[in-house]
């Protein structure tokens, strides 16, 4: 089985840690090939598309070109969302960085905490870069011939909370009783592709979408909504009832499925819990014991965290009435 993306080296190629350990030099010219990637960086004038400028940078540092044919002044952000940017450039990649290699979606505090701006500024700036993302996919189609793609579509929002007694809750299934801000999110995946996801009040209201983006020629898997009986015209469809099985002769939408659990994770918040045992030849512990063992464990990670960030030995030994050693490593 091939390693996932997110495990593999190239998953690393920008992180924090080498945008901190750049000069000033080395993040400008990761800007300068982001900006200009089939020059290799060298500038090209936004306004009129002349390969000729000179460099005339400010008194301050700040990179800046003029342009031989008109004769005007731009810089590596001129004409793209951080043109008149306040910030450094490192503050930007950083939270271009930030926001990429987030899978699951970034809570904005915490964001501003990275980036050690106010909240408000890492709001504006993750708007931003998500409008470039949805911009820089608007006209993407996948597939083709011989490929395969996958389509599912999951509802989001326009959540009606039950009514306090029983006997005044509404049966939130009927249409006159949902929502109007009940949206669905339909996912294009293409297997071994790019994703691709649309955003309507219903299924149906999203074909006409599926068959711009999505090529001629190619395999489309589908559930058993009826959404997706009008794709049979134009497309091979290749149809799973969830009902009968996940993955029935070849036919499934697992992958479509997969980013839905990546989003609803995202949604929701990430939830970190303790992965218990670790090896399957340590004793169980009766009901009993459970609570005691952990207590226990969380007081000698205390003790140890204290000796090593300075707590000093008196603390640790007036905690623990021993001497001045450091506290016994938790164990599980």
């Amino acid at each position: 089985m091939a390693q996932h993306f997110l495990l593999s080296a190239a998953a690393r190629s920008l992180s924090a840690a080498k945008i901190m350990r750049m000069s000033d030099h080395g993040v400008e010219n990761v800007f300068l090939r982001l900006r200009w990637p089939d020059t290799d960086g060298k500038p090209v004038c936004p306004t009129c598309g002349c390969m000729i400028s000179y460099d005339c940078r400010r008194p301050e540092g700040q990179p800046r070109w003029r342009c031989k044919a008109c004769r005007g002044d731009f810089s590596i952000t001129s004409g793209t969302l951080f043109a008149w940017h306040k910030l450094p450039l490192r503050t930007y990649l950083l939270g271009v960085a930030a926001f990429c290699n987030e899978v699951k979606g970034k809570s904005m505090l915490a964001f501003s905490r990275e980036l050690d701006v106010q909240y408000k500024t890492a709001f504006v700036l993750a708007h931003k870069l998500g409008e470039a993302v949805s911009f820089s996919v608007k006209a993407l189609r996948i597939g083709g011939k011989g490929k395969v793609a996958e389509i599912e579509g999951a509802y989001f929002g326009g959540h009606i909370r039950p009514e306090n007694r029983a006997i005044d809750r509404l049966d939130r299934r009927l249409a006159e009783n949902q929502s109007d801000k009940r949206q669905v999110v339909v996912v294009m995946r293409e297997r071994q592709g790019r994703t691709l996801v649309q955003v309507a009040p219903a299924e149906a209201a999203a074909v006409p979408t599926i068959r711009q983006r999505i090529a001629k020629g190619t395999v489309l898997h589908a559930d058993e909504s009826p959404a997706w009986n009008k794709l049979h015209a134009g497309l091979a469809m290749q149809r799973i009832n969830h009902q009968d099985g996940y993955s029935i002769d070849g036919a499934c939408t697992n992958r479509a499925e997969s980013y839905f659990s990546r989003l609803r994770r995202g949604r929701s918040g990430i939830i970190t819990t303790s992965p218990g045992r670790i090896s399957s030849a340590a004793p169980r512990k009766r009901a009993g014991e459970k609570m005691r063992a952990a207590s226990a464990t969380a007081s000698r990670c205390m003790l140890l965290s204290a000796w090593r960030w300075g707590a000093g030995p008196r603390s640790v030994s007036a905690a623990t009435g021993s001497g001045h050693g450091p506290p016994d490593a938790p164990v599980t």
